[in-house]
């Protein structure tokens, strides 16, 4: 096997290969900056087994969390596999599977309430935080609410080749239509920038983050993609159907589905709890 040292012609050549795959900016961009990283490490070394798992060693070495390490090996044997050397490509980190979710990052649907209460005077904020809660969208499928589709009360989406409709609660509906008769926005994206770009994932989380102090909410409970977990948790304790939330989100997987819908700590206690085993009295 030809010897290689992994340079930008690479990288310019998998970032193709993504994109003709049509997979999402946001994956892209992930690959993209993991490989780079691999590439920084590795120093124009010749790519082999002992390069990479050096690598894994590494990240590991450094304090980077299991989920983070699988993450990037993902990314490079995705690269790998492109190039035809599977030879290197990693294992995953052994991560055990969690029963339940760290309270510091769930939102509550009380805090929710909270941050569109600190979101009022910020109507477009409000309705995204509305949207993207009100149907478990993907904080990159706002661009797809347009007045068209928002007044047929469904909203086609195309996301990592799949295509789904989503339906648009009524309420949520007149409060679209609304907002966007106001702003005169008669066709086409409702959620848009002054200059009428679709807003991107970096503004929106800005905007959310500033909403913590007014809202009283921990940072690190407040991103856009908490609110489709929150989505997800509450359609589940209701339904109680992981299939068709798995349609919903649009996963290919329900085992990711199962993620979303993990309870923290303390209700996995309480629900413990109610099974009444632990009996009172002297134990023998």
């Amino acid at each position: 096997m030809s010897e290689i040292r992994l340079d930008n012609t690479y990288v310019r050549a998998f970032e193709a290969h993504l994109l003709k795959e049509e997979k999402s900016t946001v994956t892209v961009d992930k690959y993209l900056r993991d490989v780079r990283a691999f590439i920084v490490y590795a120093k124009e070394r010749i790519l082999n087994k002992e390069l990479t798992v050096a690598w894994k060693k590494s990240l590991e070495e450094a304090g980077y969390k299991p989920r983070s390490i699988n993450s990037m090996i993902a990314s490079l044997n995705s690269l790998l596999d492109f190039m035809g050397r599977q030879d290197c490509k990693l294992k995953n980190v052994r991560v055990q599977k969690q029963t339940y979710l760290a309270e510091e990052k769930e939102l509550s649907k009380a805090e929710y309430v909270r941050l569109l209460a600190a979101a009022k005077s910020n109507e477009k904020l409000d309705l995204v935080i509305r949207t993207i809660c009100g149907t478990g969208i993907r904080v990159s499928e706002l661009k797809y609410f347009t007045v068209e589709a928002v007044w047929c009360g469904e909203v086609t989406v195309k996301c990592k080749s799949k295509t789904r409709t989503i339906l648009v609660p009524g309420d949520l509906r007149k409060l679209l239509l609304n907002y966007a008769g106001k702003r005169g926005i008669s066709n086409g994206a409702i959620f848009v920038t002054r200059s009428g770009k679709p807003l991107d994932r970096s503004y929106i989380w800005a905007q959310m983050k500033g909403l913590c102090k007014r809202a009283g909410v921990s940072p690190s409970k407040v991103f856009p993609h908490n609110l489709r977990k929150l989505f997800a948790r509450t359609f589940y304790g209701i339904e109680k159907d992981i299939s068709k939330l798995a349609d919903i989100l649009g996963h290919s997987s329900i085992e990711t589905t199962r993620i979303y819908i993990m309870t923290t700590g303390t209700e996995h206690r309480r629900k413990i709890e109610r099974l009444g085993l632990v009996l009172a009295g002297e134990s023998t």
